[in-house]
Formats: C-alpha cells, sequence, structure tokens
C-alpha cells in the first residue's frame, strides 16, 4: 500500500517513518520539563482569576499546574475525581465487528487480540481520564513495528507540554516540537490518544472540572487555615502580666516572655513586684462555623463532580441515594462512552489501517456495565421475530448472550446437524378451533394406533370459516397487525425495549374488523349449535 493513499481521519497523511519515533518526551533544557512553579503556593482571588484568564488566552501552563496541586491537596475532590475515573477505568470492554461478513470479523478479532486481550486499553484508562479534571488528557502511542505495526505502550504526557492554537483553541500543538526547542508543532497522525473530555460546552481548556472545583478549594484553603488558627488557641485560658508603674522596658519585656512560655512550659519567672493572672476562656457564638463552610464546600464538589452528593455524603435517605446513584450511573455511561468513541478513534482505526488498509467501517469498541438481560424473554422475543419473517444477526445475539463467536474447525455441539431430517411439525391449528390439551395428541390424530394416516377431513368450524372469510382466509385481517408487529421490532435496540413498546403498539393497532369478523363468527356458531343445524 503507498503510504500517500494513507490518512487519519482529519485527511492528514501518515508519515510512518515519524510515526517510528518517539517524539514527546521531556527534556532537559528545553520547554518540555518535569519542574513545576508550584503557583497555589499563596494563591489568592486576585492570582486565581489572573491564571484562569491565562489559560483562554492560550497559556495554560500555570492553570494546569494548580489542577494538579488541588488534586493533591484537597483530598475531598482527589477521592471523588479518582472515584468518577476509576469507575469507569474499571468497566469491562468489549468489540463488536461492523459486520457478521468474514472481514468484518476478522477486523473485530484482530483488534480485539491487540487491544484489548492485550491489557493495552485497561491499562491506559485511568490515566486517559485525566481530561476528565484538566479538560484533556494526551497519550503517545510507542509503536513496535516489524511484519505488523502493533502498539507496545501508550506514554501519558504532562498536558503542560501542548497548547491548544489560538486561533480555534480547539487544535493541539507539541510545545517546542520533536526537538523540545522550537516553535509548536502539530501532532503526527497515529501517533497520539488525544482525549477531550466534555463536561460543558465550549472550548476544551475550559470543560475541566478543576476550572470550577478550583474556587471552592481556593476558599476552603483559607477557611482551614483560619480553622488551625483558631484550634490553636482554642479554649485556652488568658495570661494576664501586671508590672509596677516604675517597671523597665527590660522588665516588661523579661514579663511578656514568661507570660508567653507559661502556655507550652507551665513554668516562668518574673521579676519581683509583678504579678500573672489567668482568665478563664469564655467562648460565644458559632464555633464550628469553619467547619460548616468546608462540609459545604464539599458537597458542592461533590455536585460538580459525581452529579450529587447521596454516595459521599452521611445520613442520606434511602430513596434519596437511590436516585443519586442513578444520576451518577449516567454519568458513568456518558464517559464511557466518551472514552470508547476517542479510542476508536486514535487507536482502533490506526491499527486497522496500518496492518489491513482503510475501511469504510470499522469494529466499534464499548466500554460500559452490560445490562441485565433476561435471556429467556429475549430469546422467545427473537423467536417471535424470526417466525414473523425477521432477520437477526448471529452475532449480535451472542453478544447478548455473553458467548464468544465459535473459532474456525470447532466442534459445534448445539447445532442442530445438516444430515438429520428436521423434526415433524404438528398439526396447524384452526384459527376458531379450541386449543386441545397438552399432551392430548391422540385426540388429533397423532400417535394413535388406531388413527389412519390420512389428513383429518374437515370439520363444522373448517367449514363456517371457510364460508365466513372466503378463499383468502385471515391473512387480509391479520397481515396489517403483523407489519406493525415487525417494524416495532426492527426499530428496537433490545429485546427489553421491544416487550416495553409492545403494549403501547397493542393500544394503538386498529383490529375493529379483526374483532368484528370474529364476533360474526362467534354469533353464527352459536346459532347454529341451538338450531341444532347441520354446518358440516
Amino acid at each position: 500500500m503507498s503510504t500517500s493513499t494513507l490518512v487519519d481521519q482529519f485527511g492528514h497523511p501518515i508519515q510512518r517513518q515519524r510515526l517510528a519515533q518517539e517524539e514527546s518526551g521531556p527534556t532537559v533544557t528545553g520547554v518540555r520539563q518535569i519542574l513545576s512553579d508550584h503557583p497555589w503556593q499563596g494563591m489568592t482571588p486576585q492570582r486565581l482569576a489572573a491564571v484562569l484568564r491565562a489559560a483562554e488566552e492560550g497559556d495554560a501552563g500555570a492553570y494546569l499546574e494548580v489542577a494538579e496541586e488541588i488534586e493533591e491537596k484537597d483530598l475531598h475532590y482527589r477521592a471523588v475525581l479518582g472515584t468518577r475515573r476509576l469507575q469507569v477505568s474499571q468497566l469491562p470492554i468489549t468489540i463488536e465487528a461492523a459486520s457478521d461478513q468474514a472481514e468484518d470479523q476478522a477486523d473485530a478479532d484482530f483488534v480485539r487480540e491487540h487491544l484489548v486481550d492485550s491489557g493495552l486499553v485497561s491499562d491506559y484508562l485511568f490515566d486517559m481520564l485525566d481530561a476528565v479534571g484538566k479538560g484533556y488528557s494526551v497519550g503517545e502511542i510507542i509503536w513496535r513495528t516489524g511484519d505488523l505495526w502493533l502498539p507496545a505502550r501508550i506514554e501519558w504526557r504532562d498536558p503542560r507540554w501542548f497548547e491548544f492554537d489560538r486561533s480555534d483553541g480547539r487544535t493541539l500543538l507539541l510545545k517546542g516540537g520533536a526537538a523540545g526547542i522550537g516553535p509548536p508543532e502539530p501532532l503526527k497522525p497515529f501517533g497520539y490518544v488525544v482525549h477531550v473530555h466534555k463536561t460543558k460546552s465550549g472550548l476544551p481548556i475550559r470543560g475541566g472540572l478543576a476550572r470550577a472545583a478550583c474556587w471552592l478549594a481556593l476558599f476552603k484553603n483559607l477557611d482551614v487555615k483560619a480553622w488551625v488558627e483558631l484550634l490553636e488557641g482554642f479554649g485556652q485560658p488568658t495570661r494576664l502580666g501586671k508590672y509596677h508603674s516604675g517597671a523597665t522596658e527590660a522588665d516588661k519585656a523579661k514579663l511578656l516572655r514568661a507570660v508567653r512560655s507559661m502556655w507550652k512550659d507551665s513554668a516562668a519567672i518574673i521579676p519581683e513586684g509583678m504579678a500573672v493572672e489567668w482568665l478563664e476562656a469564655k467562648l460565644t457564638g458559632n464555633t464550628t462555623l469553619q467547619q460548616d463552610f468546608a462540609d459545604w464546600a464539599d458537597r458542592q464538589v461533590s455536585k460538580a463532580v459525581l452529579g450529587q452528593t447521596g454516595t459521599t455524603d452521611v445520613g442520606q435517605h434511602v430513596g434519596t441515594a437511590k436516585a443519586h446513584n442513578q444520576v451518577k450511573e449516567d454519568i458513568e455511561r456518558d464517559d464511557g462512552r466518551q472514552v470508547a468513541n476517542t479510542i476508536g478513534d486514535c487507536l482502533v482505526r490506526p491499527l486497522i489501517d496500518l496492518n489491513r488498509g482503510p475501511r469504510q467501517r470499522y469494529p466499534r469498541i464499548r466500554i460500559e456495565r452490560p445490562d441485565v438481560v433476561d435471556t429467556k424473554a429475549m430469546m422467545e422475543t427473537v423467536k417471535i421475530f424470526v417466525d414473523l419473517g425477521g432477520e437477526v444477526e448471529q452475532s449480535v445475539i451472542r453478544d447478548r448472550l455473553g458467548l464468544p463467536d465459535p473459532p474456525k474447525g470447532a466442534e459445534v455441539k448445539l447445532l442442530r446437524p445438516g444430515g438429520q431430517p428436521p423434526a415433524p411439525d404438528l398439526p396447524t391449528p384452526d384459527p376458531g378451533a379450541e386449543a386441545s390439551p397438552p399432551g392430548d395428541l391422540a385426540m388429533q390424530g397423532q400417535d394413535s394406533p388406531d388413527s389412519p394416516d390420512v389428513p383429518d377431513a374437515p370439520d363444522a368450524i373448517d367449514n363456517l370459516a371457510e364460508d365466513e372469510l372466503g378463499a383468502e382466509g385471515w391473512r387480509p385481517l391479520v397481515d396489517p397487525i403483523v407489519a406493525a408487529v415487525e417494524a416495532l421490532a426492527l426499530s428496537c435496540s433490545s429485546a427489553e425495549d421491544f416487550l416495553r413498546r409492545l403494549p403501547e403498539l397493542a393500544a394503538d393497532l386498529d383490529t375493529a374488523a379483526l374483532e368484528d369478523r370474529l364476533g360474526r363468527c362467534m354469533v353464527a356458531a352459536r346459532l347454529a349449535g341451538e338450531a341444532e343445524e347441520d354446518i358440516a
């Protein structure tokens, strides 16, 4: 394949020679250094506003360092953000083929082997979700070349080593270029896993949760400092030193040192003629104000990160906790969807294109909690759907049941042998006839030694149905209903969805003609029976 024909999802040509080289690692003398300026130390509201404004204008270095520091120093923010990242990074990862065609199945098996079974994606997910806090995350793909191009590992890179193009605020550039000392350069195609996590609409640098959490982290930090100062002298009695009118400055200083040392040392000496009194500490007002504010700030951070407080605060009502947990599941599903889309663009497509050539459609990766499937109800619904003429891909059913595709050459035990005749069909019951009890086959002329092996003659009900319905039978009356049920089945994504929507369809179906015809048949049969007429 000519390399000039291979492009990434944005239309940029792939340069295999550049792709094989690691280019975004740290440097000692360039702009990509591991050292931090720690701007959080001595942070004030005025300085924080300047840091956030600079990030909007393209210089996000200080903001990203602030985001890192509050994750280290604000334990509640670290806990809830870690919970959100860990919950998604431990979800099951599955690969779905684009179709049942052999080529699409082979592509899915190839991706599953080298991205999922190898542990490559699961190992990187937690680092990838660093974008939840900072707005974006970048990992460089280290390719192992040879007969196959395979990702050996994904190296997480410090987001400070990248910057957004100031013309659009969305195109990510590598600071210093490959050498680390030049102007910013575009990222090499198929070389990075760039995940921009959307928690709000707008520019990526303003989408991270750290931007919202940093203000509460700052105010809580100032609040805790005041709280510690209060606790340092909380409940301590006041020492009052008294000196005589002729005391010198040296005597006053000596008395002051003595009073101060009495708190810690419980012993001191003072000049003769001087005195020390202990005044009882009398506290008034709200003594839990700082703690109340810190708790309130933590609750706001929980809402921002997890969408609720029910799973982080003690004392929530059970019903409230369940509702809050539902909100948390919504966030989990969306996080998994966003991450899966990024992996599909940045890992699945490069792996297929570099080894098997470009495709019109690619395997789909899913990172989500598996639905609890009532397999019995699902299979019954699928059977009805297939009996009505619907078609279902085997791979879809296997995925829903959690069954792997059988490998080539494997002995398939549950498949009906092709050489054996199908099981004999039971006679089709008449629409107007009452169903016989289960197992009472003798009444139907089956399995009875005295029954001749010939079709049963039409009975009175058969003749009545033919008189009422004509040659076309029930089909004109039933076909619209069957078509509506089949259309509903085709529009549903799961068996559970079909069963949930079926009652709604039944309520909207026009069955007036069928009901009228059934009523006429019932009346005719009743009248004929009462008149003891021979309707045969």
